[in-house]
């Protein structure tokens, strides 16, 4: 019983340093420092440690060093969990998916490196890569939480029978993940183009001629406001339930961080997104998922139908 309760701890730090990862990397890339190490991978400017770095190389390679410690934690939280959890448990498909995509989760990034898209890039190839890249991210944060999840003793999710329940918080998952990526893209294009005021910023939004990183920036904010309402909604359904009281109150601080969110993008807005705000607003996004991860976890655990 020890031992799982130090899994228990050692899963929940694993998560909670991945997504300090994460918004590091977010940094470097608000900070164009993506090309801080050229174009080579997994040395840095050709060196296994840079000498006389520039400040751009030093927050790449400080990005790549806590990413590579990351790859060592998942790693020794899947044999943890395969040694210490019985066949069949779930913390074992938990960690063995969590492994997956922290290694997807390093190709991606090495092929922005190697494909030069960071720093200014501005090609197709990246606004996909972008994409591609925050949704593993997102998988991997949502392995990782139900690992730490399940460690706990909590049930495993059943599907079947779920009925309109599923059906909402599945739609209510794949809706944060778009707007993850929408999200993404926003910042990218915040990054590449910034604008001097927000009027000058709405103008190019609407504008015909306009970069196609700008005209995407209008979608992410009607993206957000709907899929909100939809998660509002689950919230709401489950606050009136009658289960118990742990899932109401986690219900509650879901559709807190809901409200934080949707005022942080606003902020962000008004403020022409500074780098801190855009890490703020990022935080935010990476709560939210896991909030709602390990809600839908606990409520598909569950029998009752959602009223």
């Amino acid at each position: 019983m020890y031992k799982i309760e130090k899994f228990r701890i050692f899963s929940w730090g694993v998560l909670f340093f991945n997504v300090a990862v994460v918004l590091w990397g977010a940094y470097v890339r608000a900070t164009g420092s993506g090309a801080g190490c050229g174009s080579h991978w997994p040395l840095c400017n050709g060196e296994v440690v840079p000498r006389s770095p520039q400040i751009g190389t030093v927050i790449e390679f400080a990005h790549r060093l806590s990413s590579g410690l990351a790859l060592i934690l998942v790693v020794s939280l899947f044999f943890w969990a395969w040694r210490a959890f019985p066949r069949k448990h779930p913390v074992r498909m938990g960690a063995s998916l969590s492994l997956v995509f922290i290694i997807t989760e390093a190709l991606v990034g090495a092929a922005l490196v190697l494909f030069a898209w960071v720093a200014q890039d501005e090609s197709l190839g990246r606004v996909i890569s972008i994409a591609v890249h925050l949704i593993n991210t997102f998988l991997l944060l949502a392995s990782i939480t139900l690992t730490a999840w399940w460690s706990t003793g909590a049930k495993p999710v059943r599907l079947e029978g779920g009925g309109r329940k599923a059906w909402m918080l599945l739609a209510g998952l794949a809706g944060v993940l778009l707007i993850g990526v929408t999200g993404a893209i926003t910042a990218l294009g915040d990054t590449l183009y910034p604008s001097a005021s927000l009027a000058e910023g709405l103008q190019q939004d609407f504008s015909g001629t306009a970069h196609f990183l700008i005209r995407l920036r209008i979608y992410h904010p009607i993206i957000a406001v709907l899929v909100s309402g939809l998660i509002g909604l689950i919230v709401y359904q489950t606050l009136r339930s009658g289960r118990d009281a742990w899932v109401r109150r986690f219900s509650a601080i879901l559709g807190t961080i809901i409200i934080l969110q949707l005022s942080a993008g606003l902020l962000n807005v008004f403020l022409l997104a500074p780098v801190w705000m855009q890490l703020v607003h990022l935080f935010l996004a990476d709560a939210l998922w896991i909030s709602l991860i390990i809600l839908a976890a606990a409520i598909l655990a569950q029998k009752e139908e959602m009223n």
